[in-house]
């Protein structure tokens, strides 16, 4: 069986096209007509009258038979307006009976749902209204939960939260707030699959010394999905920023945390960046990165925000990594902290701690970036995090960020480096220290010390000292210390034990790591000890 295919449109296009060419072709009959059966004698002879009237006769035949194409061509032209007609109304009236069955069959099944429980079965929650902000939940089967309501105007107000979501399907956005109100929070998503809304964002202010609203918090995604991102913090060009919102957890089953929000500028201090969302699943979990901090605009003395902290990563079989932390806010006078990375733990993996964040820069002084987040495997391999950078200032720039611990019970534990202190035109900053490796049966690697930050006019940054390093069973290797930034002040390796409770505790089998170097006549760190029964001693750095 042969189908066929029209659009209705097409075909009364073409109608006109043809009705034109007929419209064309007769004002060039019209134009001939004179000429063509009026032909007159060349001169008084038969043969001449003879010849003019033949042409004469040749042009009433060619306007007659004209006349009788212009009357096939009227019809045709006819008969593609019908056709166009014609299929226009069996679409109409074959999409109607459909239409209608499927609203039936929806009304059918939705109104003793809703009459009962308040939501549809299948469909959409409605989006929040001025008389009522929050979103309705989406259909107990599918559907997705409706937006929370933006005010535009009013006094303080809150945005509406977004509506959850049934089975399948992500939750509704939150509103975002009015002059200082807080933004709505993101609906979860479907408790099979989906993700959580995002939250609203924090409503501004103008007034002197007035705060922002903070950003609403993402919604959760309960099984299979990403947790929504957190909000961003109103402003305040006169007052403080209002704070990030922080990120939604991820599924149970595959876990990736939503992103917190950044935090709102202002003019006496910028907003703490919203924490990461928590990933924490079966197979897999991602922390969500922690939020910018805001910066802060005033000359006079204010500090930017602090970055949020990365989320926690977890998993029980495979791999775990925690968010990374958020950039410190920016400060004509004192910059923001850097975020902290997120932990991660996994129960049989790789657990990675999240890496901290660069130290928010300041024109007088920059903040310290965050330390990286712990990561630990019951067994498997736990990483520590990448201390964050520290800021750059005209000043005193800030530390680099100490490296997290690494451990696990059997396996490998390293610990994350220490990062480099930020540079400044008068004092530098110290470099972090690394993180400590640790495992009871395995190899543990303490992290190498952050080398100082530089500095053009007065002191620099003494490095970071090395990580310690131990196992109990197996065998430990100190981290090294960080180099001086141009100058005095290198960094001591770091020895085979571990810290605990603050107090430290030599292991058997290592290596001590080496002291970093002095620079500019600078005394060298010393290198770290050995282990107790099998290893050698660090170097000292060279002057």
């Amino acid at each position: 069986m042969a189908f066929v295919f029209a659009t209705p449109e097409l075909v009364s296009a073409a109608a006109q096209d043809v009705a034109n060419i007929g419209t064309s072709l007769g004002a060039a009959n019209a134009a001939v007509a004179a000429p063509t059966t009026s032909v007159l004698a060349a001169g008084g002879d038969e043969v001449s009258h003879a010849i003019a009237t033949m042409l004469r006769n040749h042009g009433a035949q060619y306007q007659a038979l004209s006349a009788q194409g212009a009357q096939v061509h009227q019809r045709i032209v006819q008969l593609l307006n019908s056709a166009s007609g014609a299929y226009a109304s069996a679409e109409a009236a074959n999409a109607s009976p459909l239409q209608t069955l499927e609203s039936t069959v929806l009304d059918a099944v939705n109104t003793p749902t809703q009459a009962l429980f308040g939501r549809p079965l299948i469909g959409n929650g409605a989006n929040g209204t001025a008389t009522s902000p929050n979103g309705g939940a989406g259909g107990i089967l599918y559907g997705n939960g409706g937006n929370g309501y933006s005010f535009t105007s009013g006094g303080l107000q809150n945005g509406g939260s977004g509506g959850s979501a049934g089975l399948i399907g992500n939750g509704g956005n939150g509103g975002n707030g009015f002059l200082g109100g807080t933004g709505g929070a993101g609906g979860s998503g479907g408790w099979l699959a989906g993700s959580g809304g995002n939250g609203g964002a924090g409503g501004s202010v103008s007034g002197i010394g007035e705060i922002a609203g903070a950003g609403g918090a993402g919604g959760n995604a309960p099984l299979l999905g990403w947790g929504g991102n957190g909000g961003v913090g109103g402003n305040a060009p006169q007052g403080t920023g209002g704070i990030g919102g922080a990120g939604g957890a991820g599924g149970a089953l595959s876990a990736v945390g939503g992103t917190g929000g950044t935090g709102g500028s202002g003019g006496v201090a910028g907003g703490d960046g919203g924490a990461g969302g928590a990933g924490r699943g079966l197979f897999y979990g991602l922390g969500g990165a922690g939020g910018m901090g805001g910066s802060a605009t005033a000359v006079t003395p204010h500090t930017g925000g602090t970055g949020g902290v990365g989320g926690e990563g977890g998993a029980v079989f495979g791999y775990a990594q925690g968010g990374t932390g958020g950039i410190g806010g920016f400060a004509n006078d004192t910059g923001g902290l850097g975020g902290q990375g997120g932990d991660a733990t996994a129960l049989l993996g790789v657990g990675v701690g999240g890496a901290g964040s660069i130290g928010g820069a300041g024109n007088a002084a920059a903040s310290a970036g965050g330390a990286g987040g712990a990561g630990a495997a019951l067994v498997g391999v736990g990483v520590g995090g990448i201390g964050g950078i520290g800021g750059f200032a005209n000043g005193t720039s800030g530390a680099g960020g100490a490296g997290g611990s690494g451990a696990a019970v059997m396996g490998l534990g390293v610990g994350g480096a220490g990062s480099i202190g930020g540079f400044a035109n008068d004092f530098g900053g110290a470099g972090g220290q690394g993180g400590q490796g640790a495992v009871l049966i395995g190899a543990g690697f303490g992290g190498a010390g952050g080398d100082g930050g530089s500095a053009t006019v007065n002191a620099v940054g003494n490095g970071g000292d090395g990580g310690n390093a131990g196992a109990l069973f197996g065998i430990g290797a100190g981290g090294h210390g960080g180099n001086a930034g141009s100058g005095v002040g290198a960094a001591n390796g770091g020895s085979v034990g571990v810290i605990s409770d603050g107090s430290f505790t030599p292991t058997p089998v290592g290596y001590g790591g080496n002291g970093g170097n002095g620079v500019n006549g600078g005394t060298g760190g010393t290198g770290g000890s050995g282990g107790t029964l099998i290893g050698t001693d660090g170097t000292n750095g060279s002057p």
